[in-house]
């Protein structure tokens, strides 16, 4: 059986008191693995290597910081089968999922920042009073929190930017999903990176996550997971006057206006809504369609729907795996019932999937569409993460607006016609952070990410990121 390590000083380490949890193969039930339970104790020990290593880590230059990452992608892509491996068997996802988006996707991350720490121009104002100039300079010890969505994808998109800029990390996978994140750490080690630059604590969150987000010698705190936990974060990083970046959920719109382009259509729409088995912040959960054209596209997604096939995530059919534990299936599985018990009609799948053979115990549920919910409705506001699409239809631009803002959440919003008047209308004022148009999950990692409301507080992603990591100093010549 696998254990999940700390990797702390560049070496693993198990947990201070000999602890483990399981961890399972969502295909199968199965327990797969071991990880290290940490606690505090823990912490301390990988924040004290981490403050160590911390002065001569920042004082290397951008360029020689970035080549540690580049050397970590080269490493990573040479092994890119056994990642693929371990975050399959840790999350379920189909292979094909992983090895044609998430970990290209991985790699990119960590060439991207690496590139642009390169780049990183501090200001210089002149003229009105003085010389002036702008040092961006490294926080020191922090932390990245992960979820299990998205384990090895998020984990490089926060550490990349962190270790670029200078800071030493310490990172907190989810342990559900713990494996690719310690391949990940010991990769590090085997290609040479300085003991205690990157330190892997795993743990629960109201153990070793805790522990880390209340330690005062963690300057900043990036984390994406659920609201609730978000806004508990926020309140410790708030009483600590230390930074805090929280990605948190969303209940993202998809709005389709009569005049949208139809080729590709049905499928851009089930792929924002189940992709992962709509395990993803991102997904568009709800559906809106002017009323006008609402029977066709519907027509047309139970047309599509067909070719997304759930199965075991290593048969190359598969399109749809599990999701990722027995709570988030029991969650999805109560989620529908109580739609159902509101008035909701279940067009298509509202029931698990049982599957033959390897899979037999695994946690699979059918894609979902729904129709004729009331607006009310909490399926309509509560973020379930679940292959689960709710369709609305809508008079015009203004009942669209007032039903895709109808939520807390704000993170995404997709945007289908052909009027660029009304895309334009639409993205200034739906209430989100993110807005496609005529598309879904195209993504530069140059722009700002994060969301309004219970989306949650601050951006990442280029300059965003590189400038949440570091800190500003303003230094003036009076000349």
């Amino acid at each position: 059986m696998l254990k999940a390590l700390h990797h702390i000083a560049g070496a693993p380490r198990i947990a201070s008191d000999g602890s483990f949890l399981d961890v399972h193969d969502p295909a199968t039930g199965l327990c797969i693995a071991k990880v290290a339970r940490g606690d505090a104790a823990d912490v301390e020990a990988a924040v004290e290597v981490a403050g160590l290593a911390q002065p001569a880590w920042a004082a290397l230059r951008p360029s020689e910081r970035a080549a540690w990452l580049f050397r970590l992608a080269e490493a990573m892509e040479r092994k890119a089968e056994d990642f693929i491996e371990l975050e399959a068997l840790d999350t379920g996802k189909p292979l094909a999922l992983i090895r044609d988006i998430e970990f290209p996707r991985a790699l990119a991350n960590l060439r991207f920042f690496a590139a642009a720490v390169t780049q990183f121009a501090s200001e210089c104002h002149h003229g009105e009073a003085g010389l002036n100039y702008t040092l961006r300079q490294p926080l020191g010890v922090v932390a990245c929190i992960t979820p299990w969505n998205l384990p090895l994808y998020l984990f490089t998109w926060k550490i990349a930017p962190a270790l670029a800029t200078g800071n030493t990390v310490v990172a907190k996978p989810s342990e559900l999903t713990p494996l690719s994140a310690t391949r990940l750490a010991e990769l590090a080690s085997e290609i040479g990176l300085p003991p205690g630059v990157l330190n892997l604590v795993h743990g629960r969150g109201e153990d070793a996550g805790r522990a880390l987000v209340t330690h005062p010698r963690v300057r900043a705190v990036s984390f994406t997971g659920s609201t609730r936990v978000g806004r508990e974060i926020g309140a410790v990083c708030g009483g600590q006057l230390k930074k805090a970046s929280l990605e948190l959920g969303g209940k993202n719109a998809s709005i389709v206006f009569a005049d949208a382009p139809r080729e590709g259509l049905a499928e851009t729409l089930l792929r924002a809504g189940w992709q992962n088995s709509g395990q993803i912040c991102l997904c568009g959960s709800r559906l809106l369609v002017q009323r006008s054209v609402f029977d066709e596209v519907r027509t047309a997604l139970l047309e599509a729907a067909p070719r997304w096939v759930v199965g075991d995530p290593r048969h190359a059919e598969t399109r749809l795996g599990p999701l990722a534990s027995a709570a988030q299936f029991d969650r999805v599985c109560r989620a529908v019932r109580e739609a159902r018990e509101a008035g909701g009609r279940i067009l298509l799948g509202g029931e698990p999937v049982r599957l033959d053979g390897r899979c037999e115990g695994g946690w699979f549920y059918a894609p979902t569409l729904i129709e004729d919910l009331p607006e009310d409705c909490p399926l309509h506001q509560q973020e379930i993460f679940g292959p689960v699409i709710v369709l609305q239809p809508f008079d015009d631009a203004a009942d669209a607006l007032r039903l895709a803002n109808a939520t807390p959440y704000g993170l995404a919003a997709s945007v289908f016609t052909r009027d660029l008047a009304t895309a334009h209308a639409m993205a200034a004022r739906l209430h989100a952070g993110v807005i496609w148009i005529n598309g879904w999950m195209i993504r530069d990692l140059r722009t700002p990410f994060g969301g309004f409301g219970d989306s949650g507080l601050g951006r990442e992603g280029g300059l965003e990121s590189l400038r949440f990591f570091t800190e500003p100093k303003n230094v003036c010549l009076p000349i």
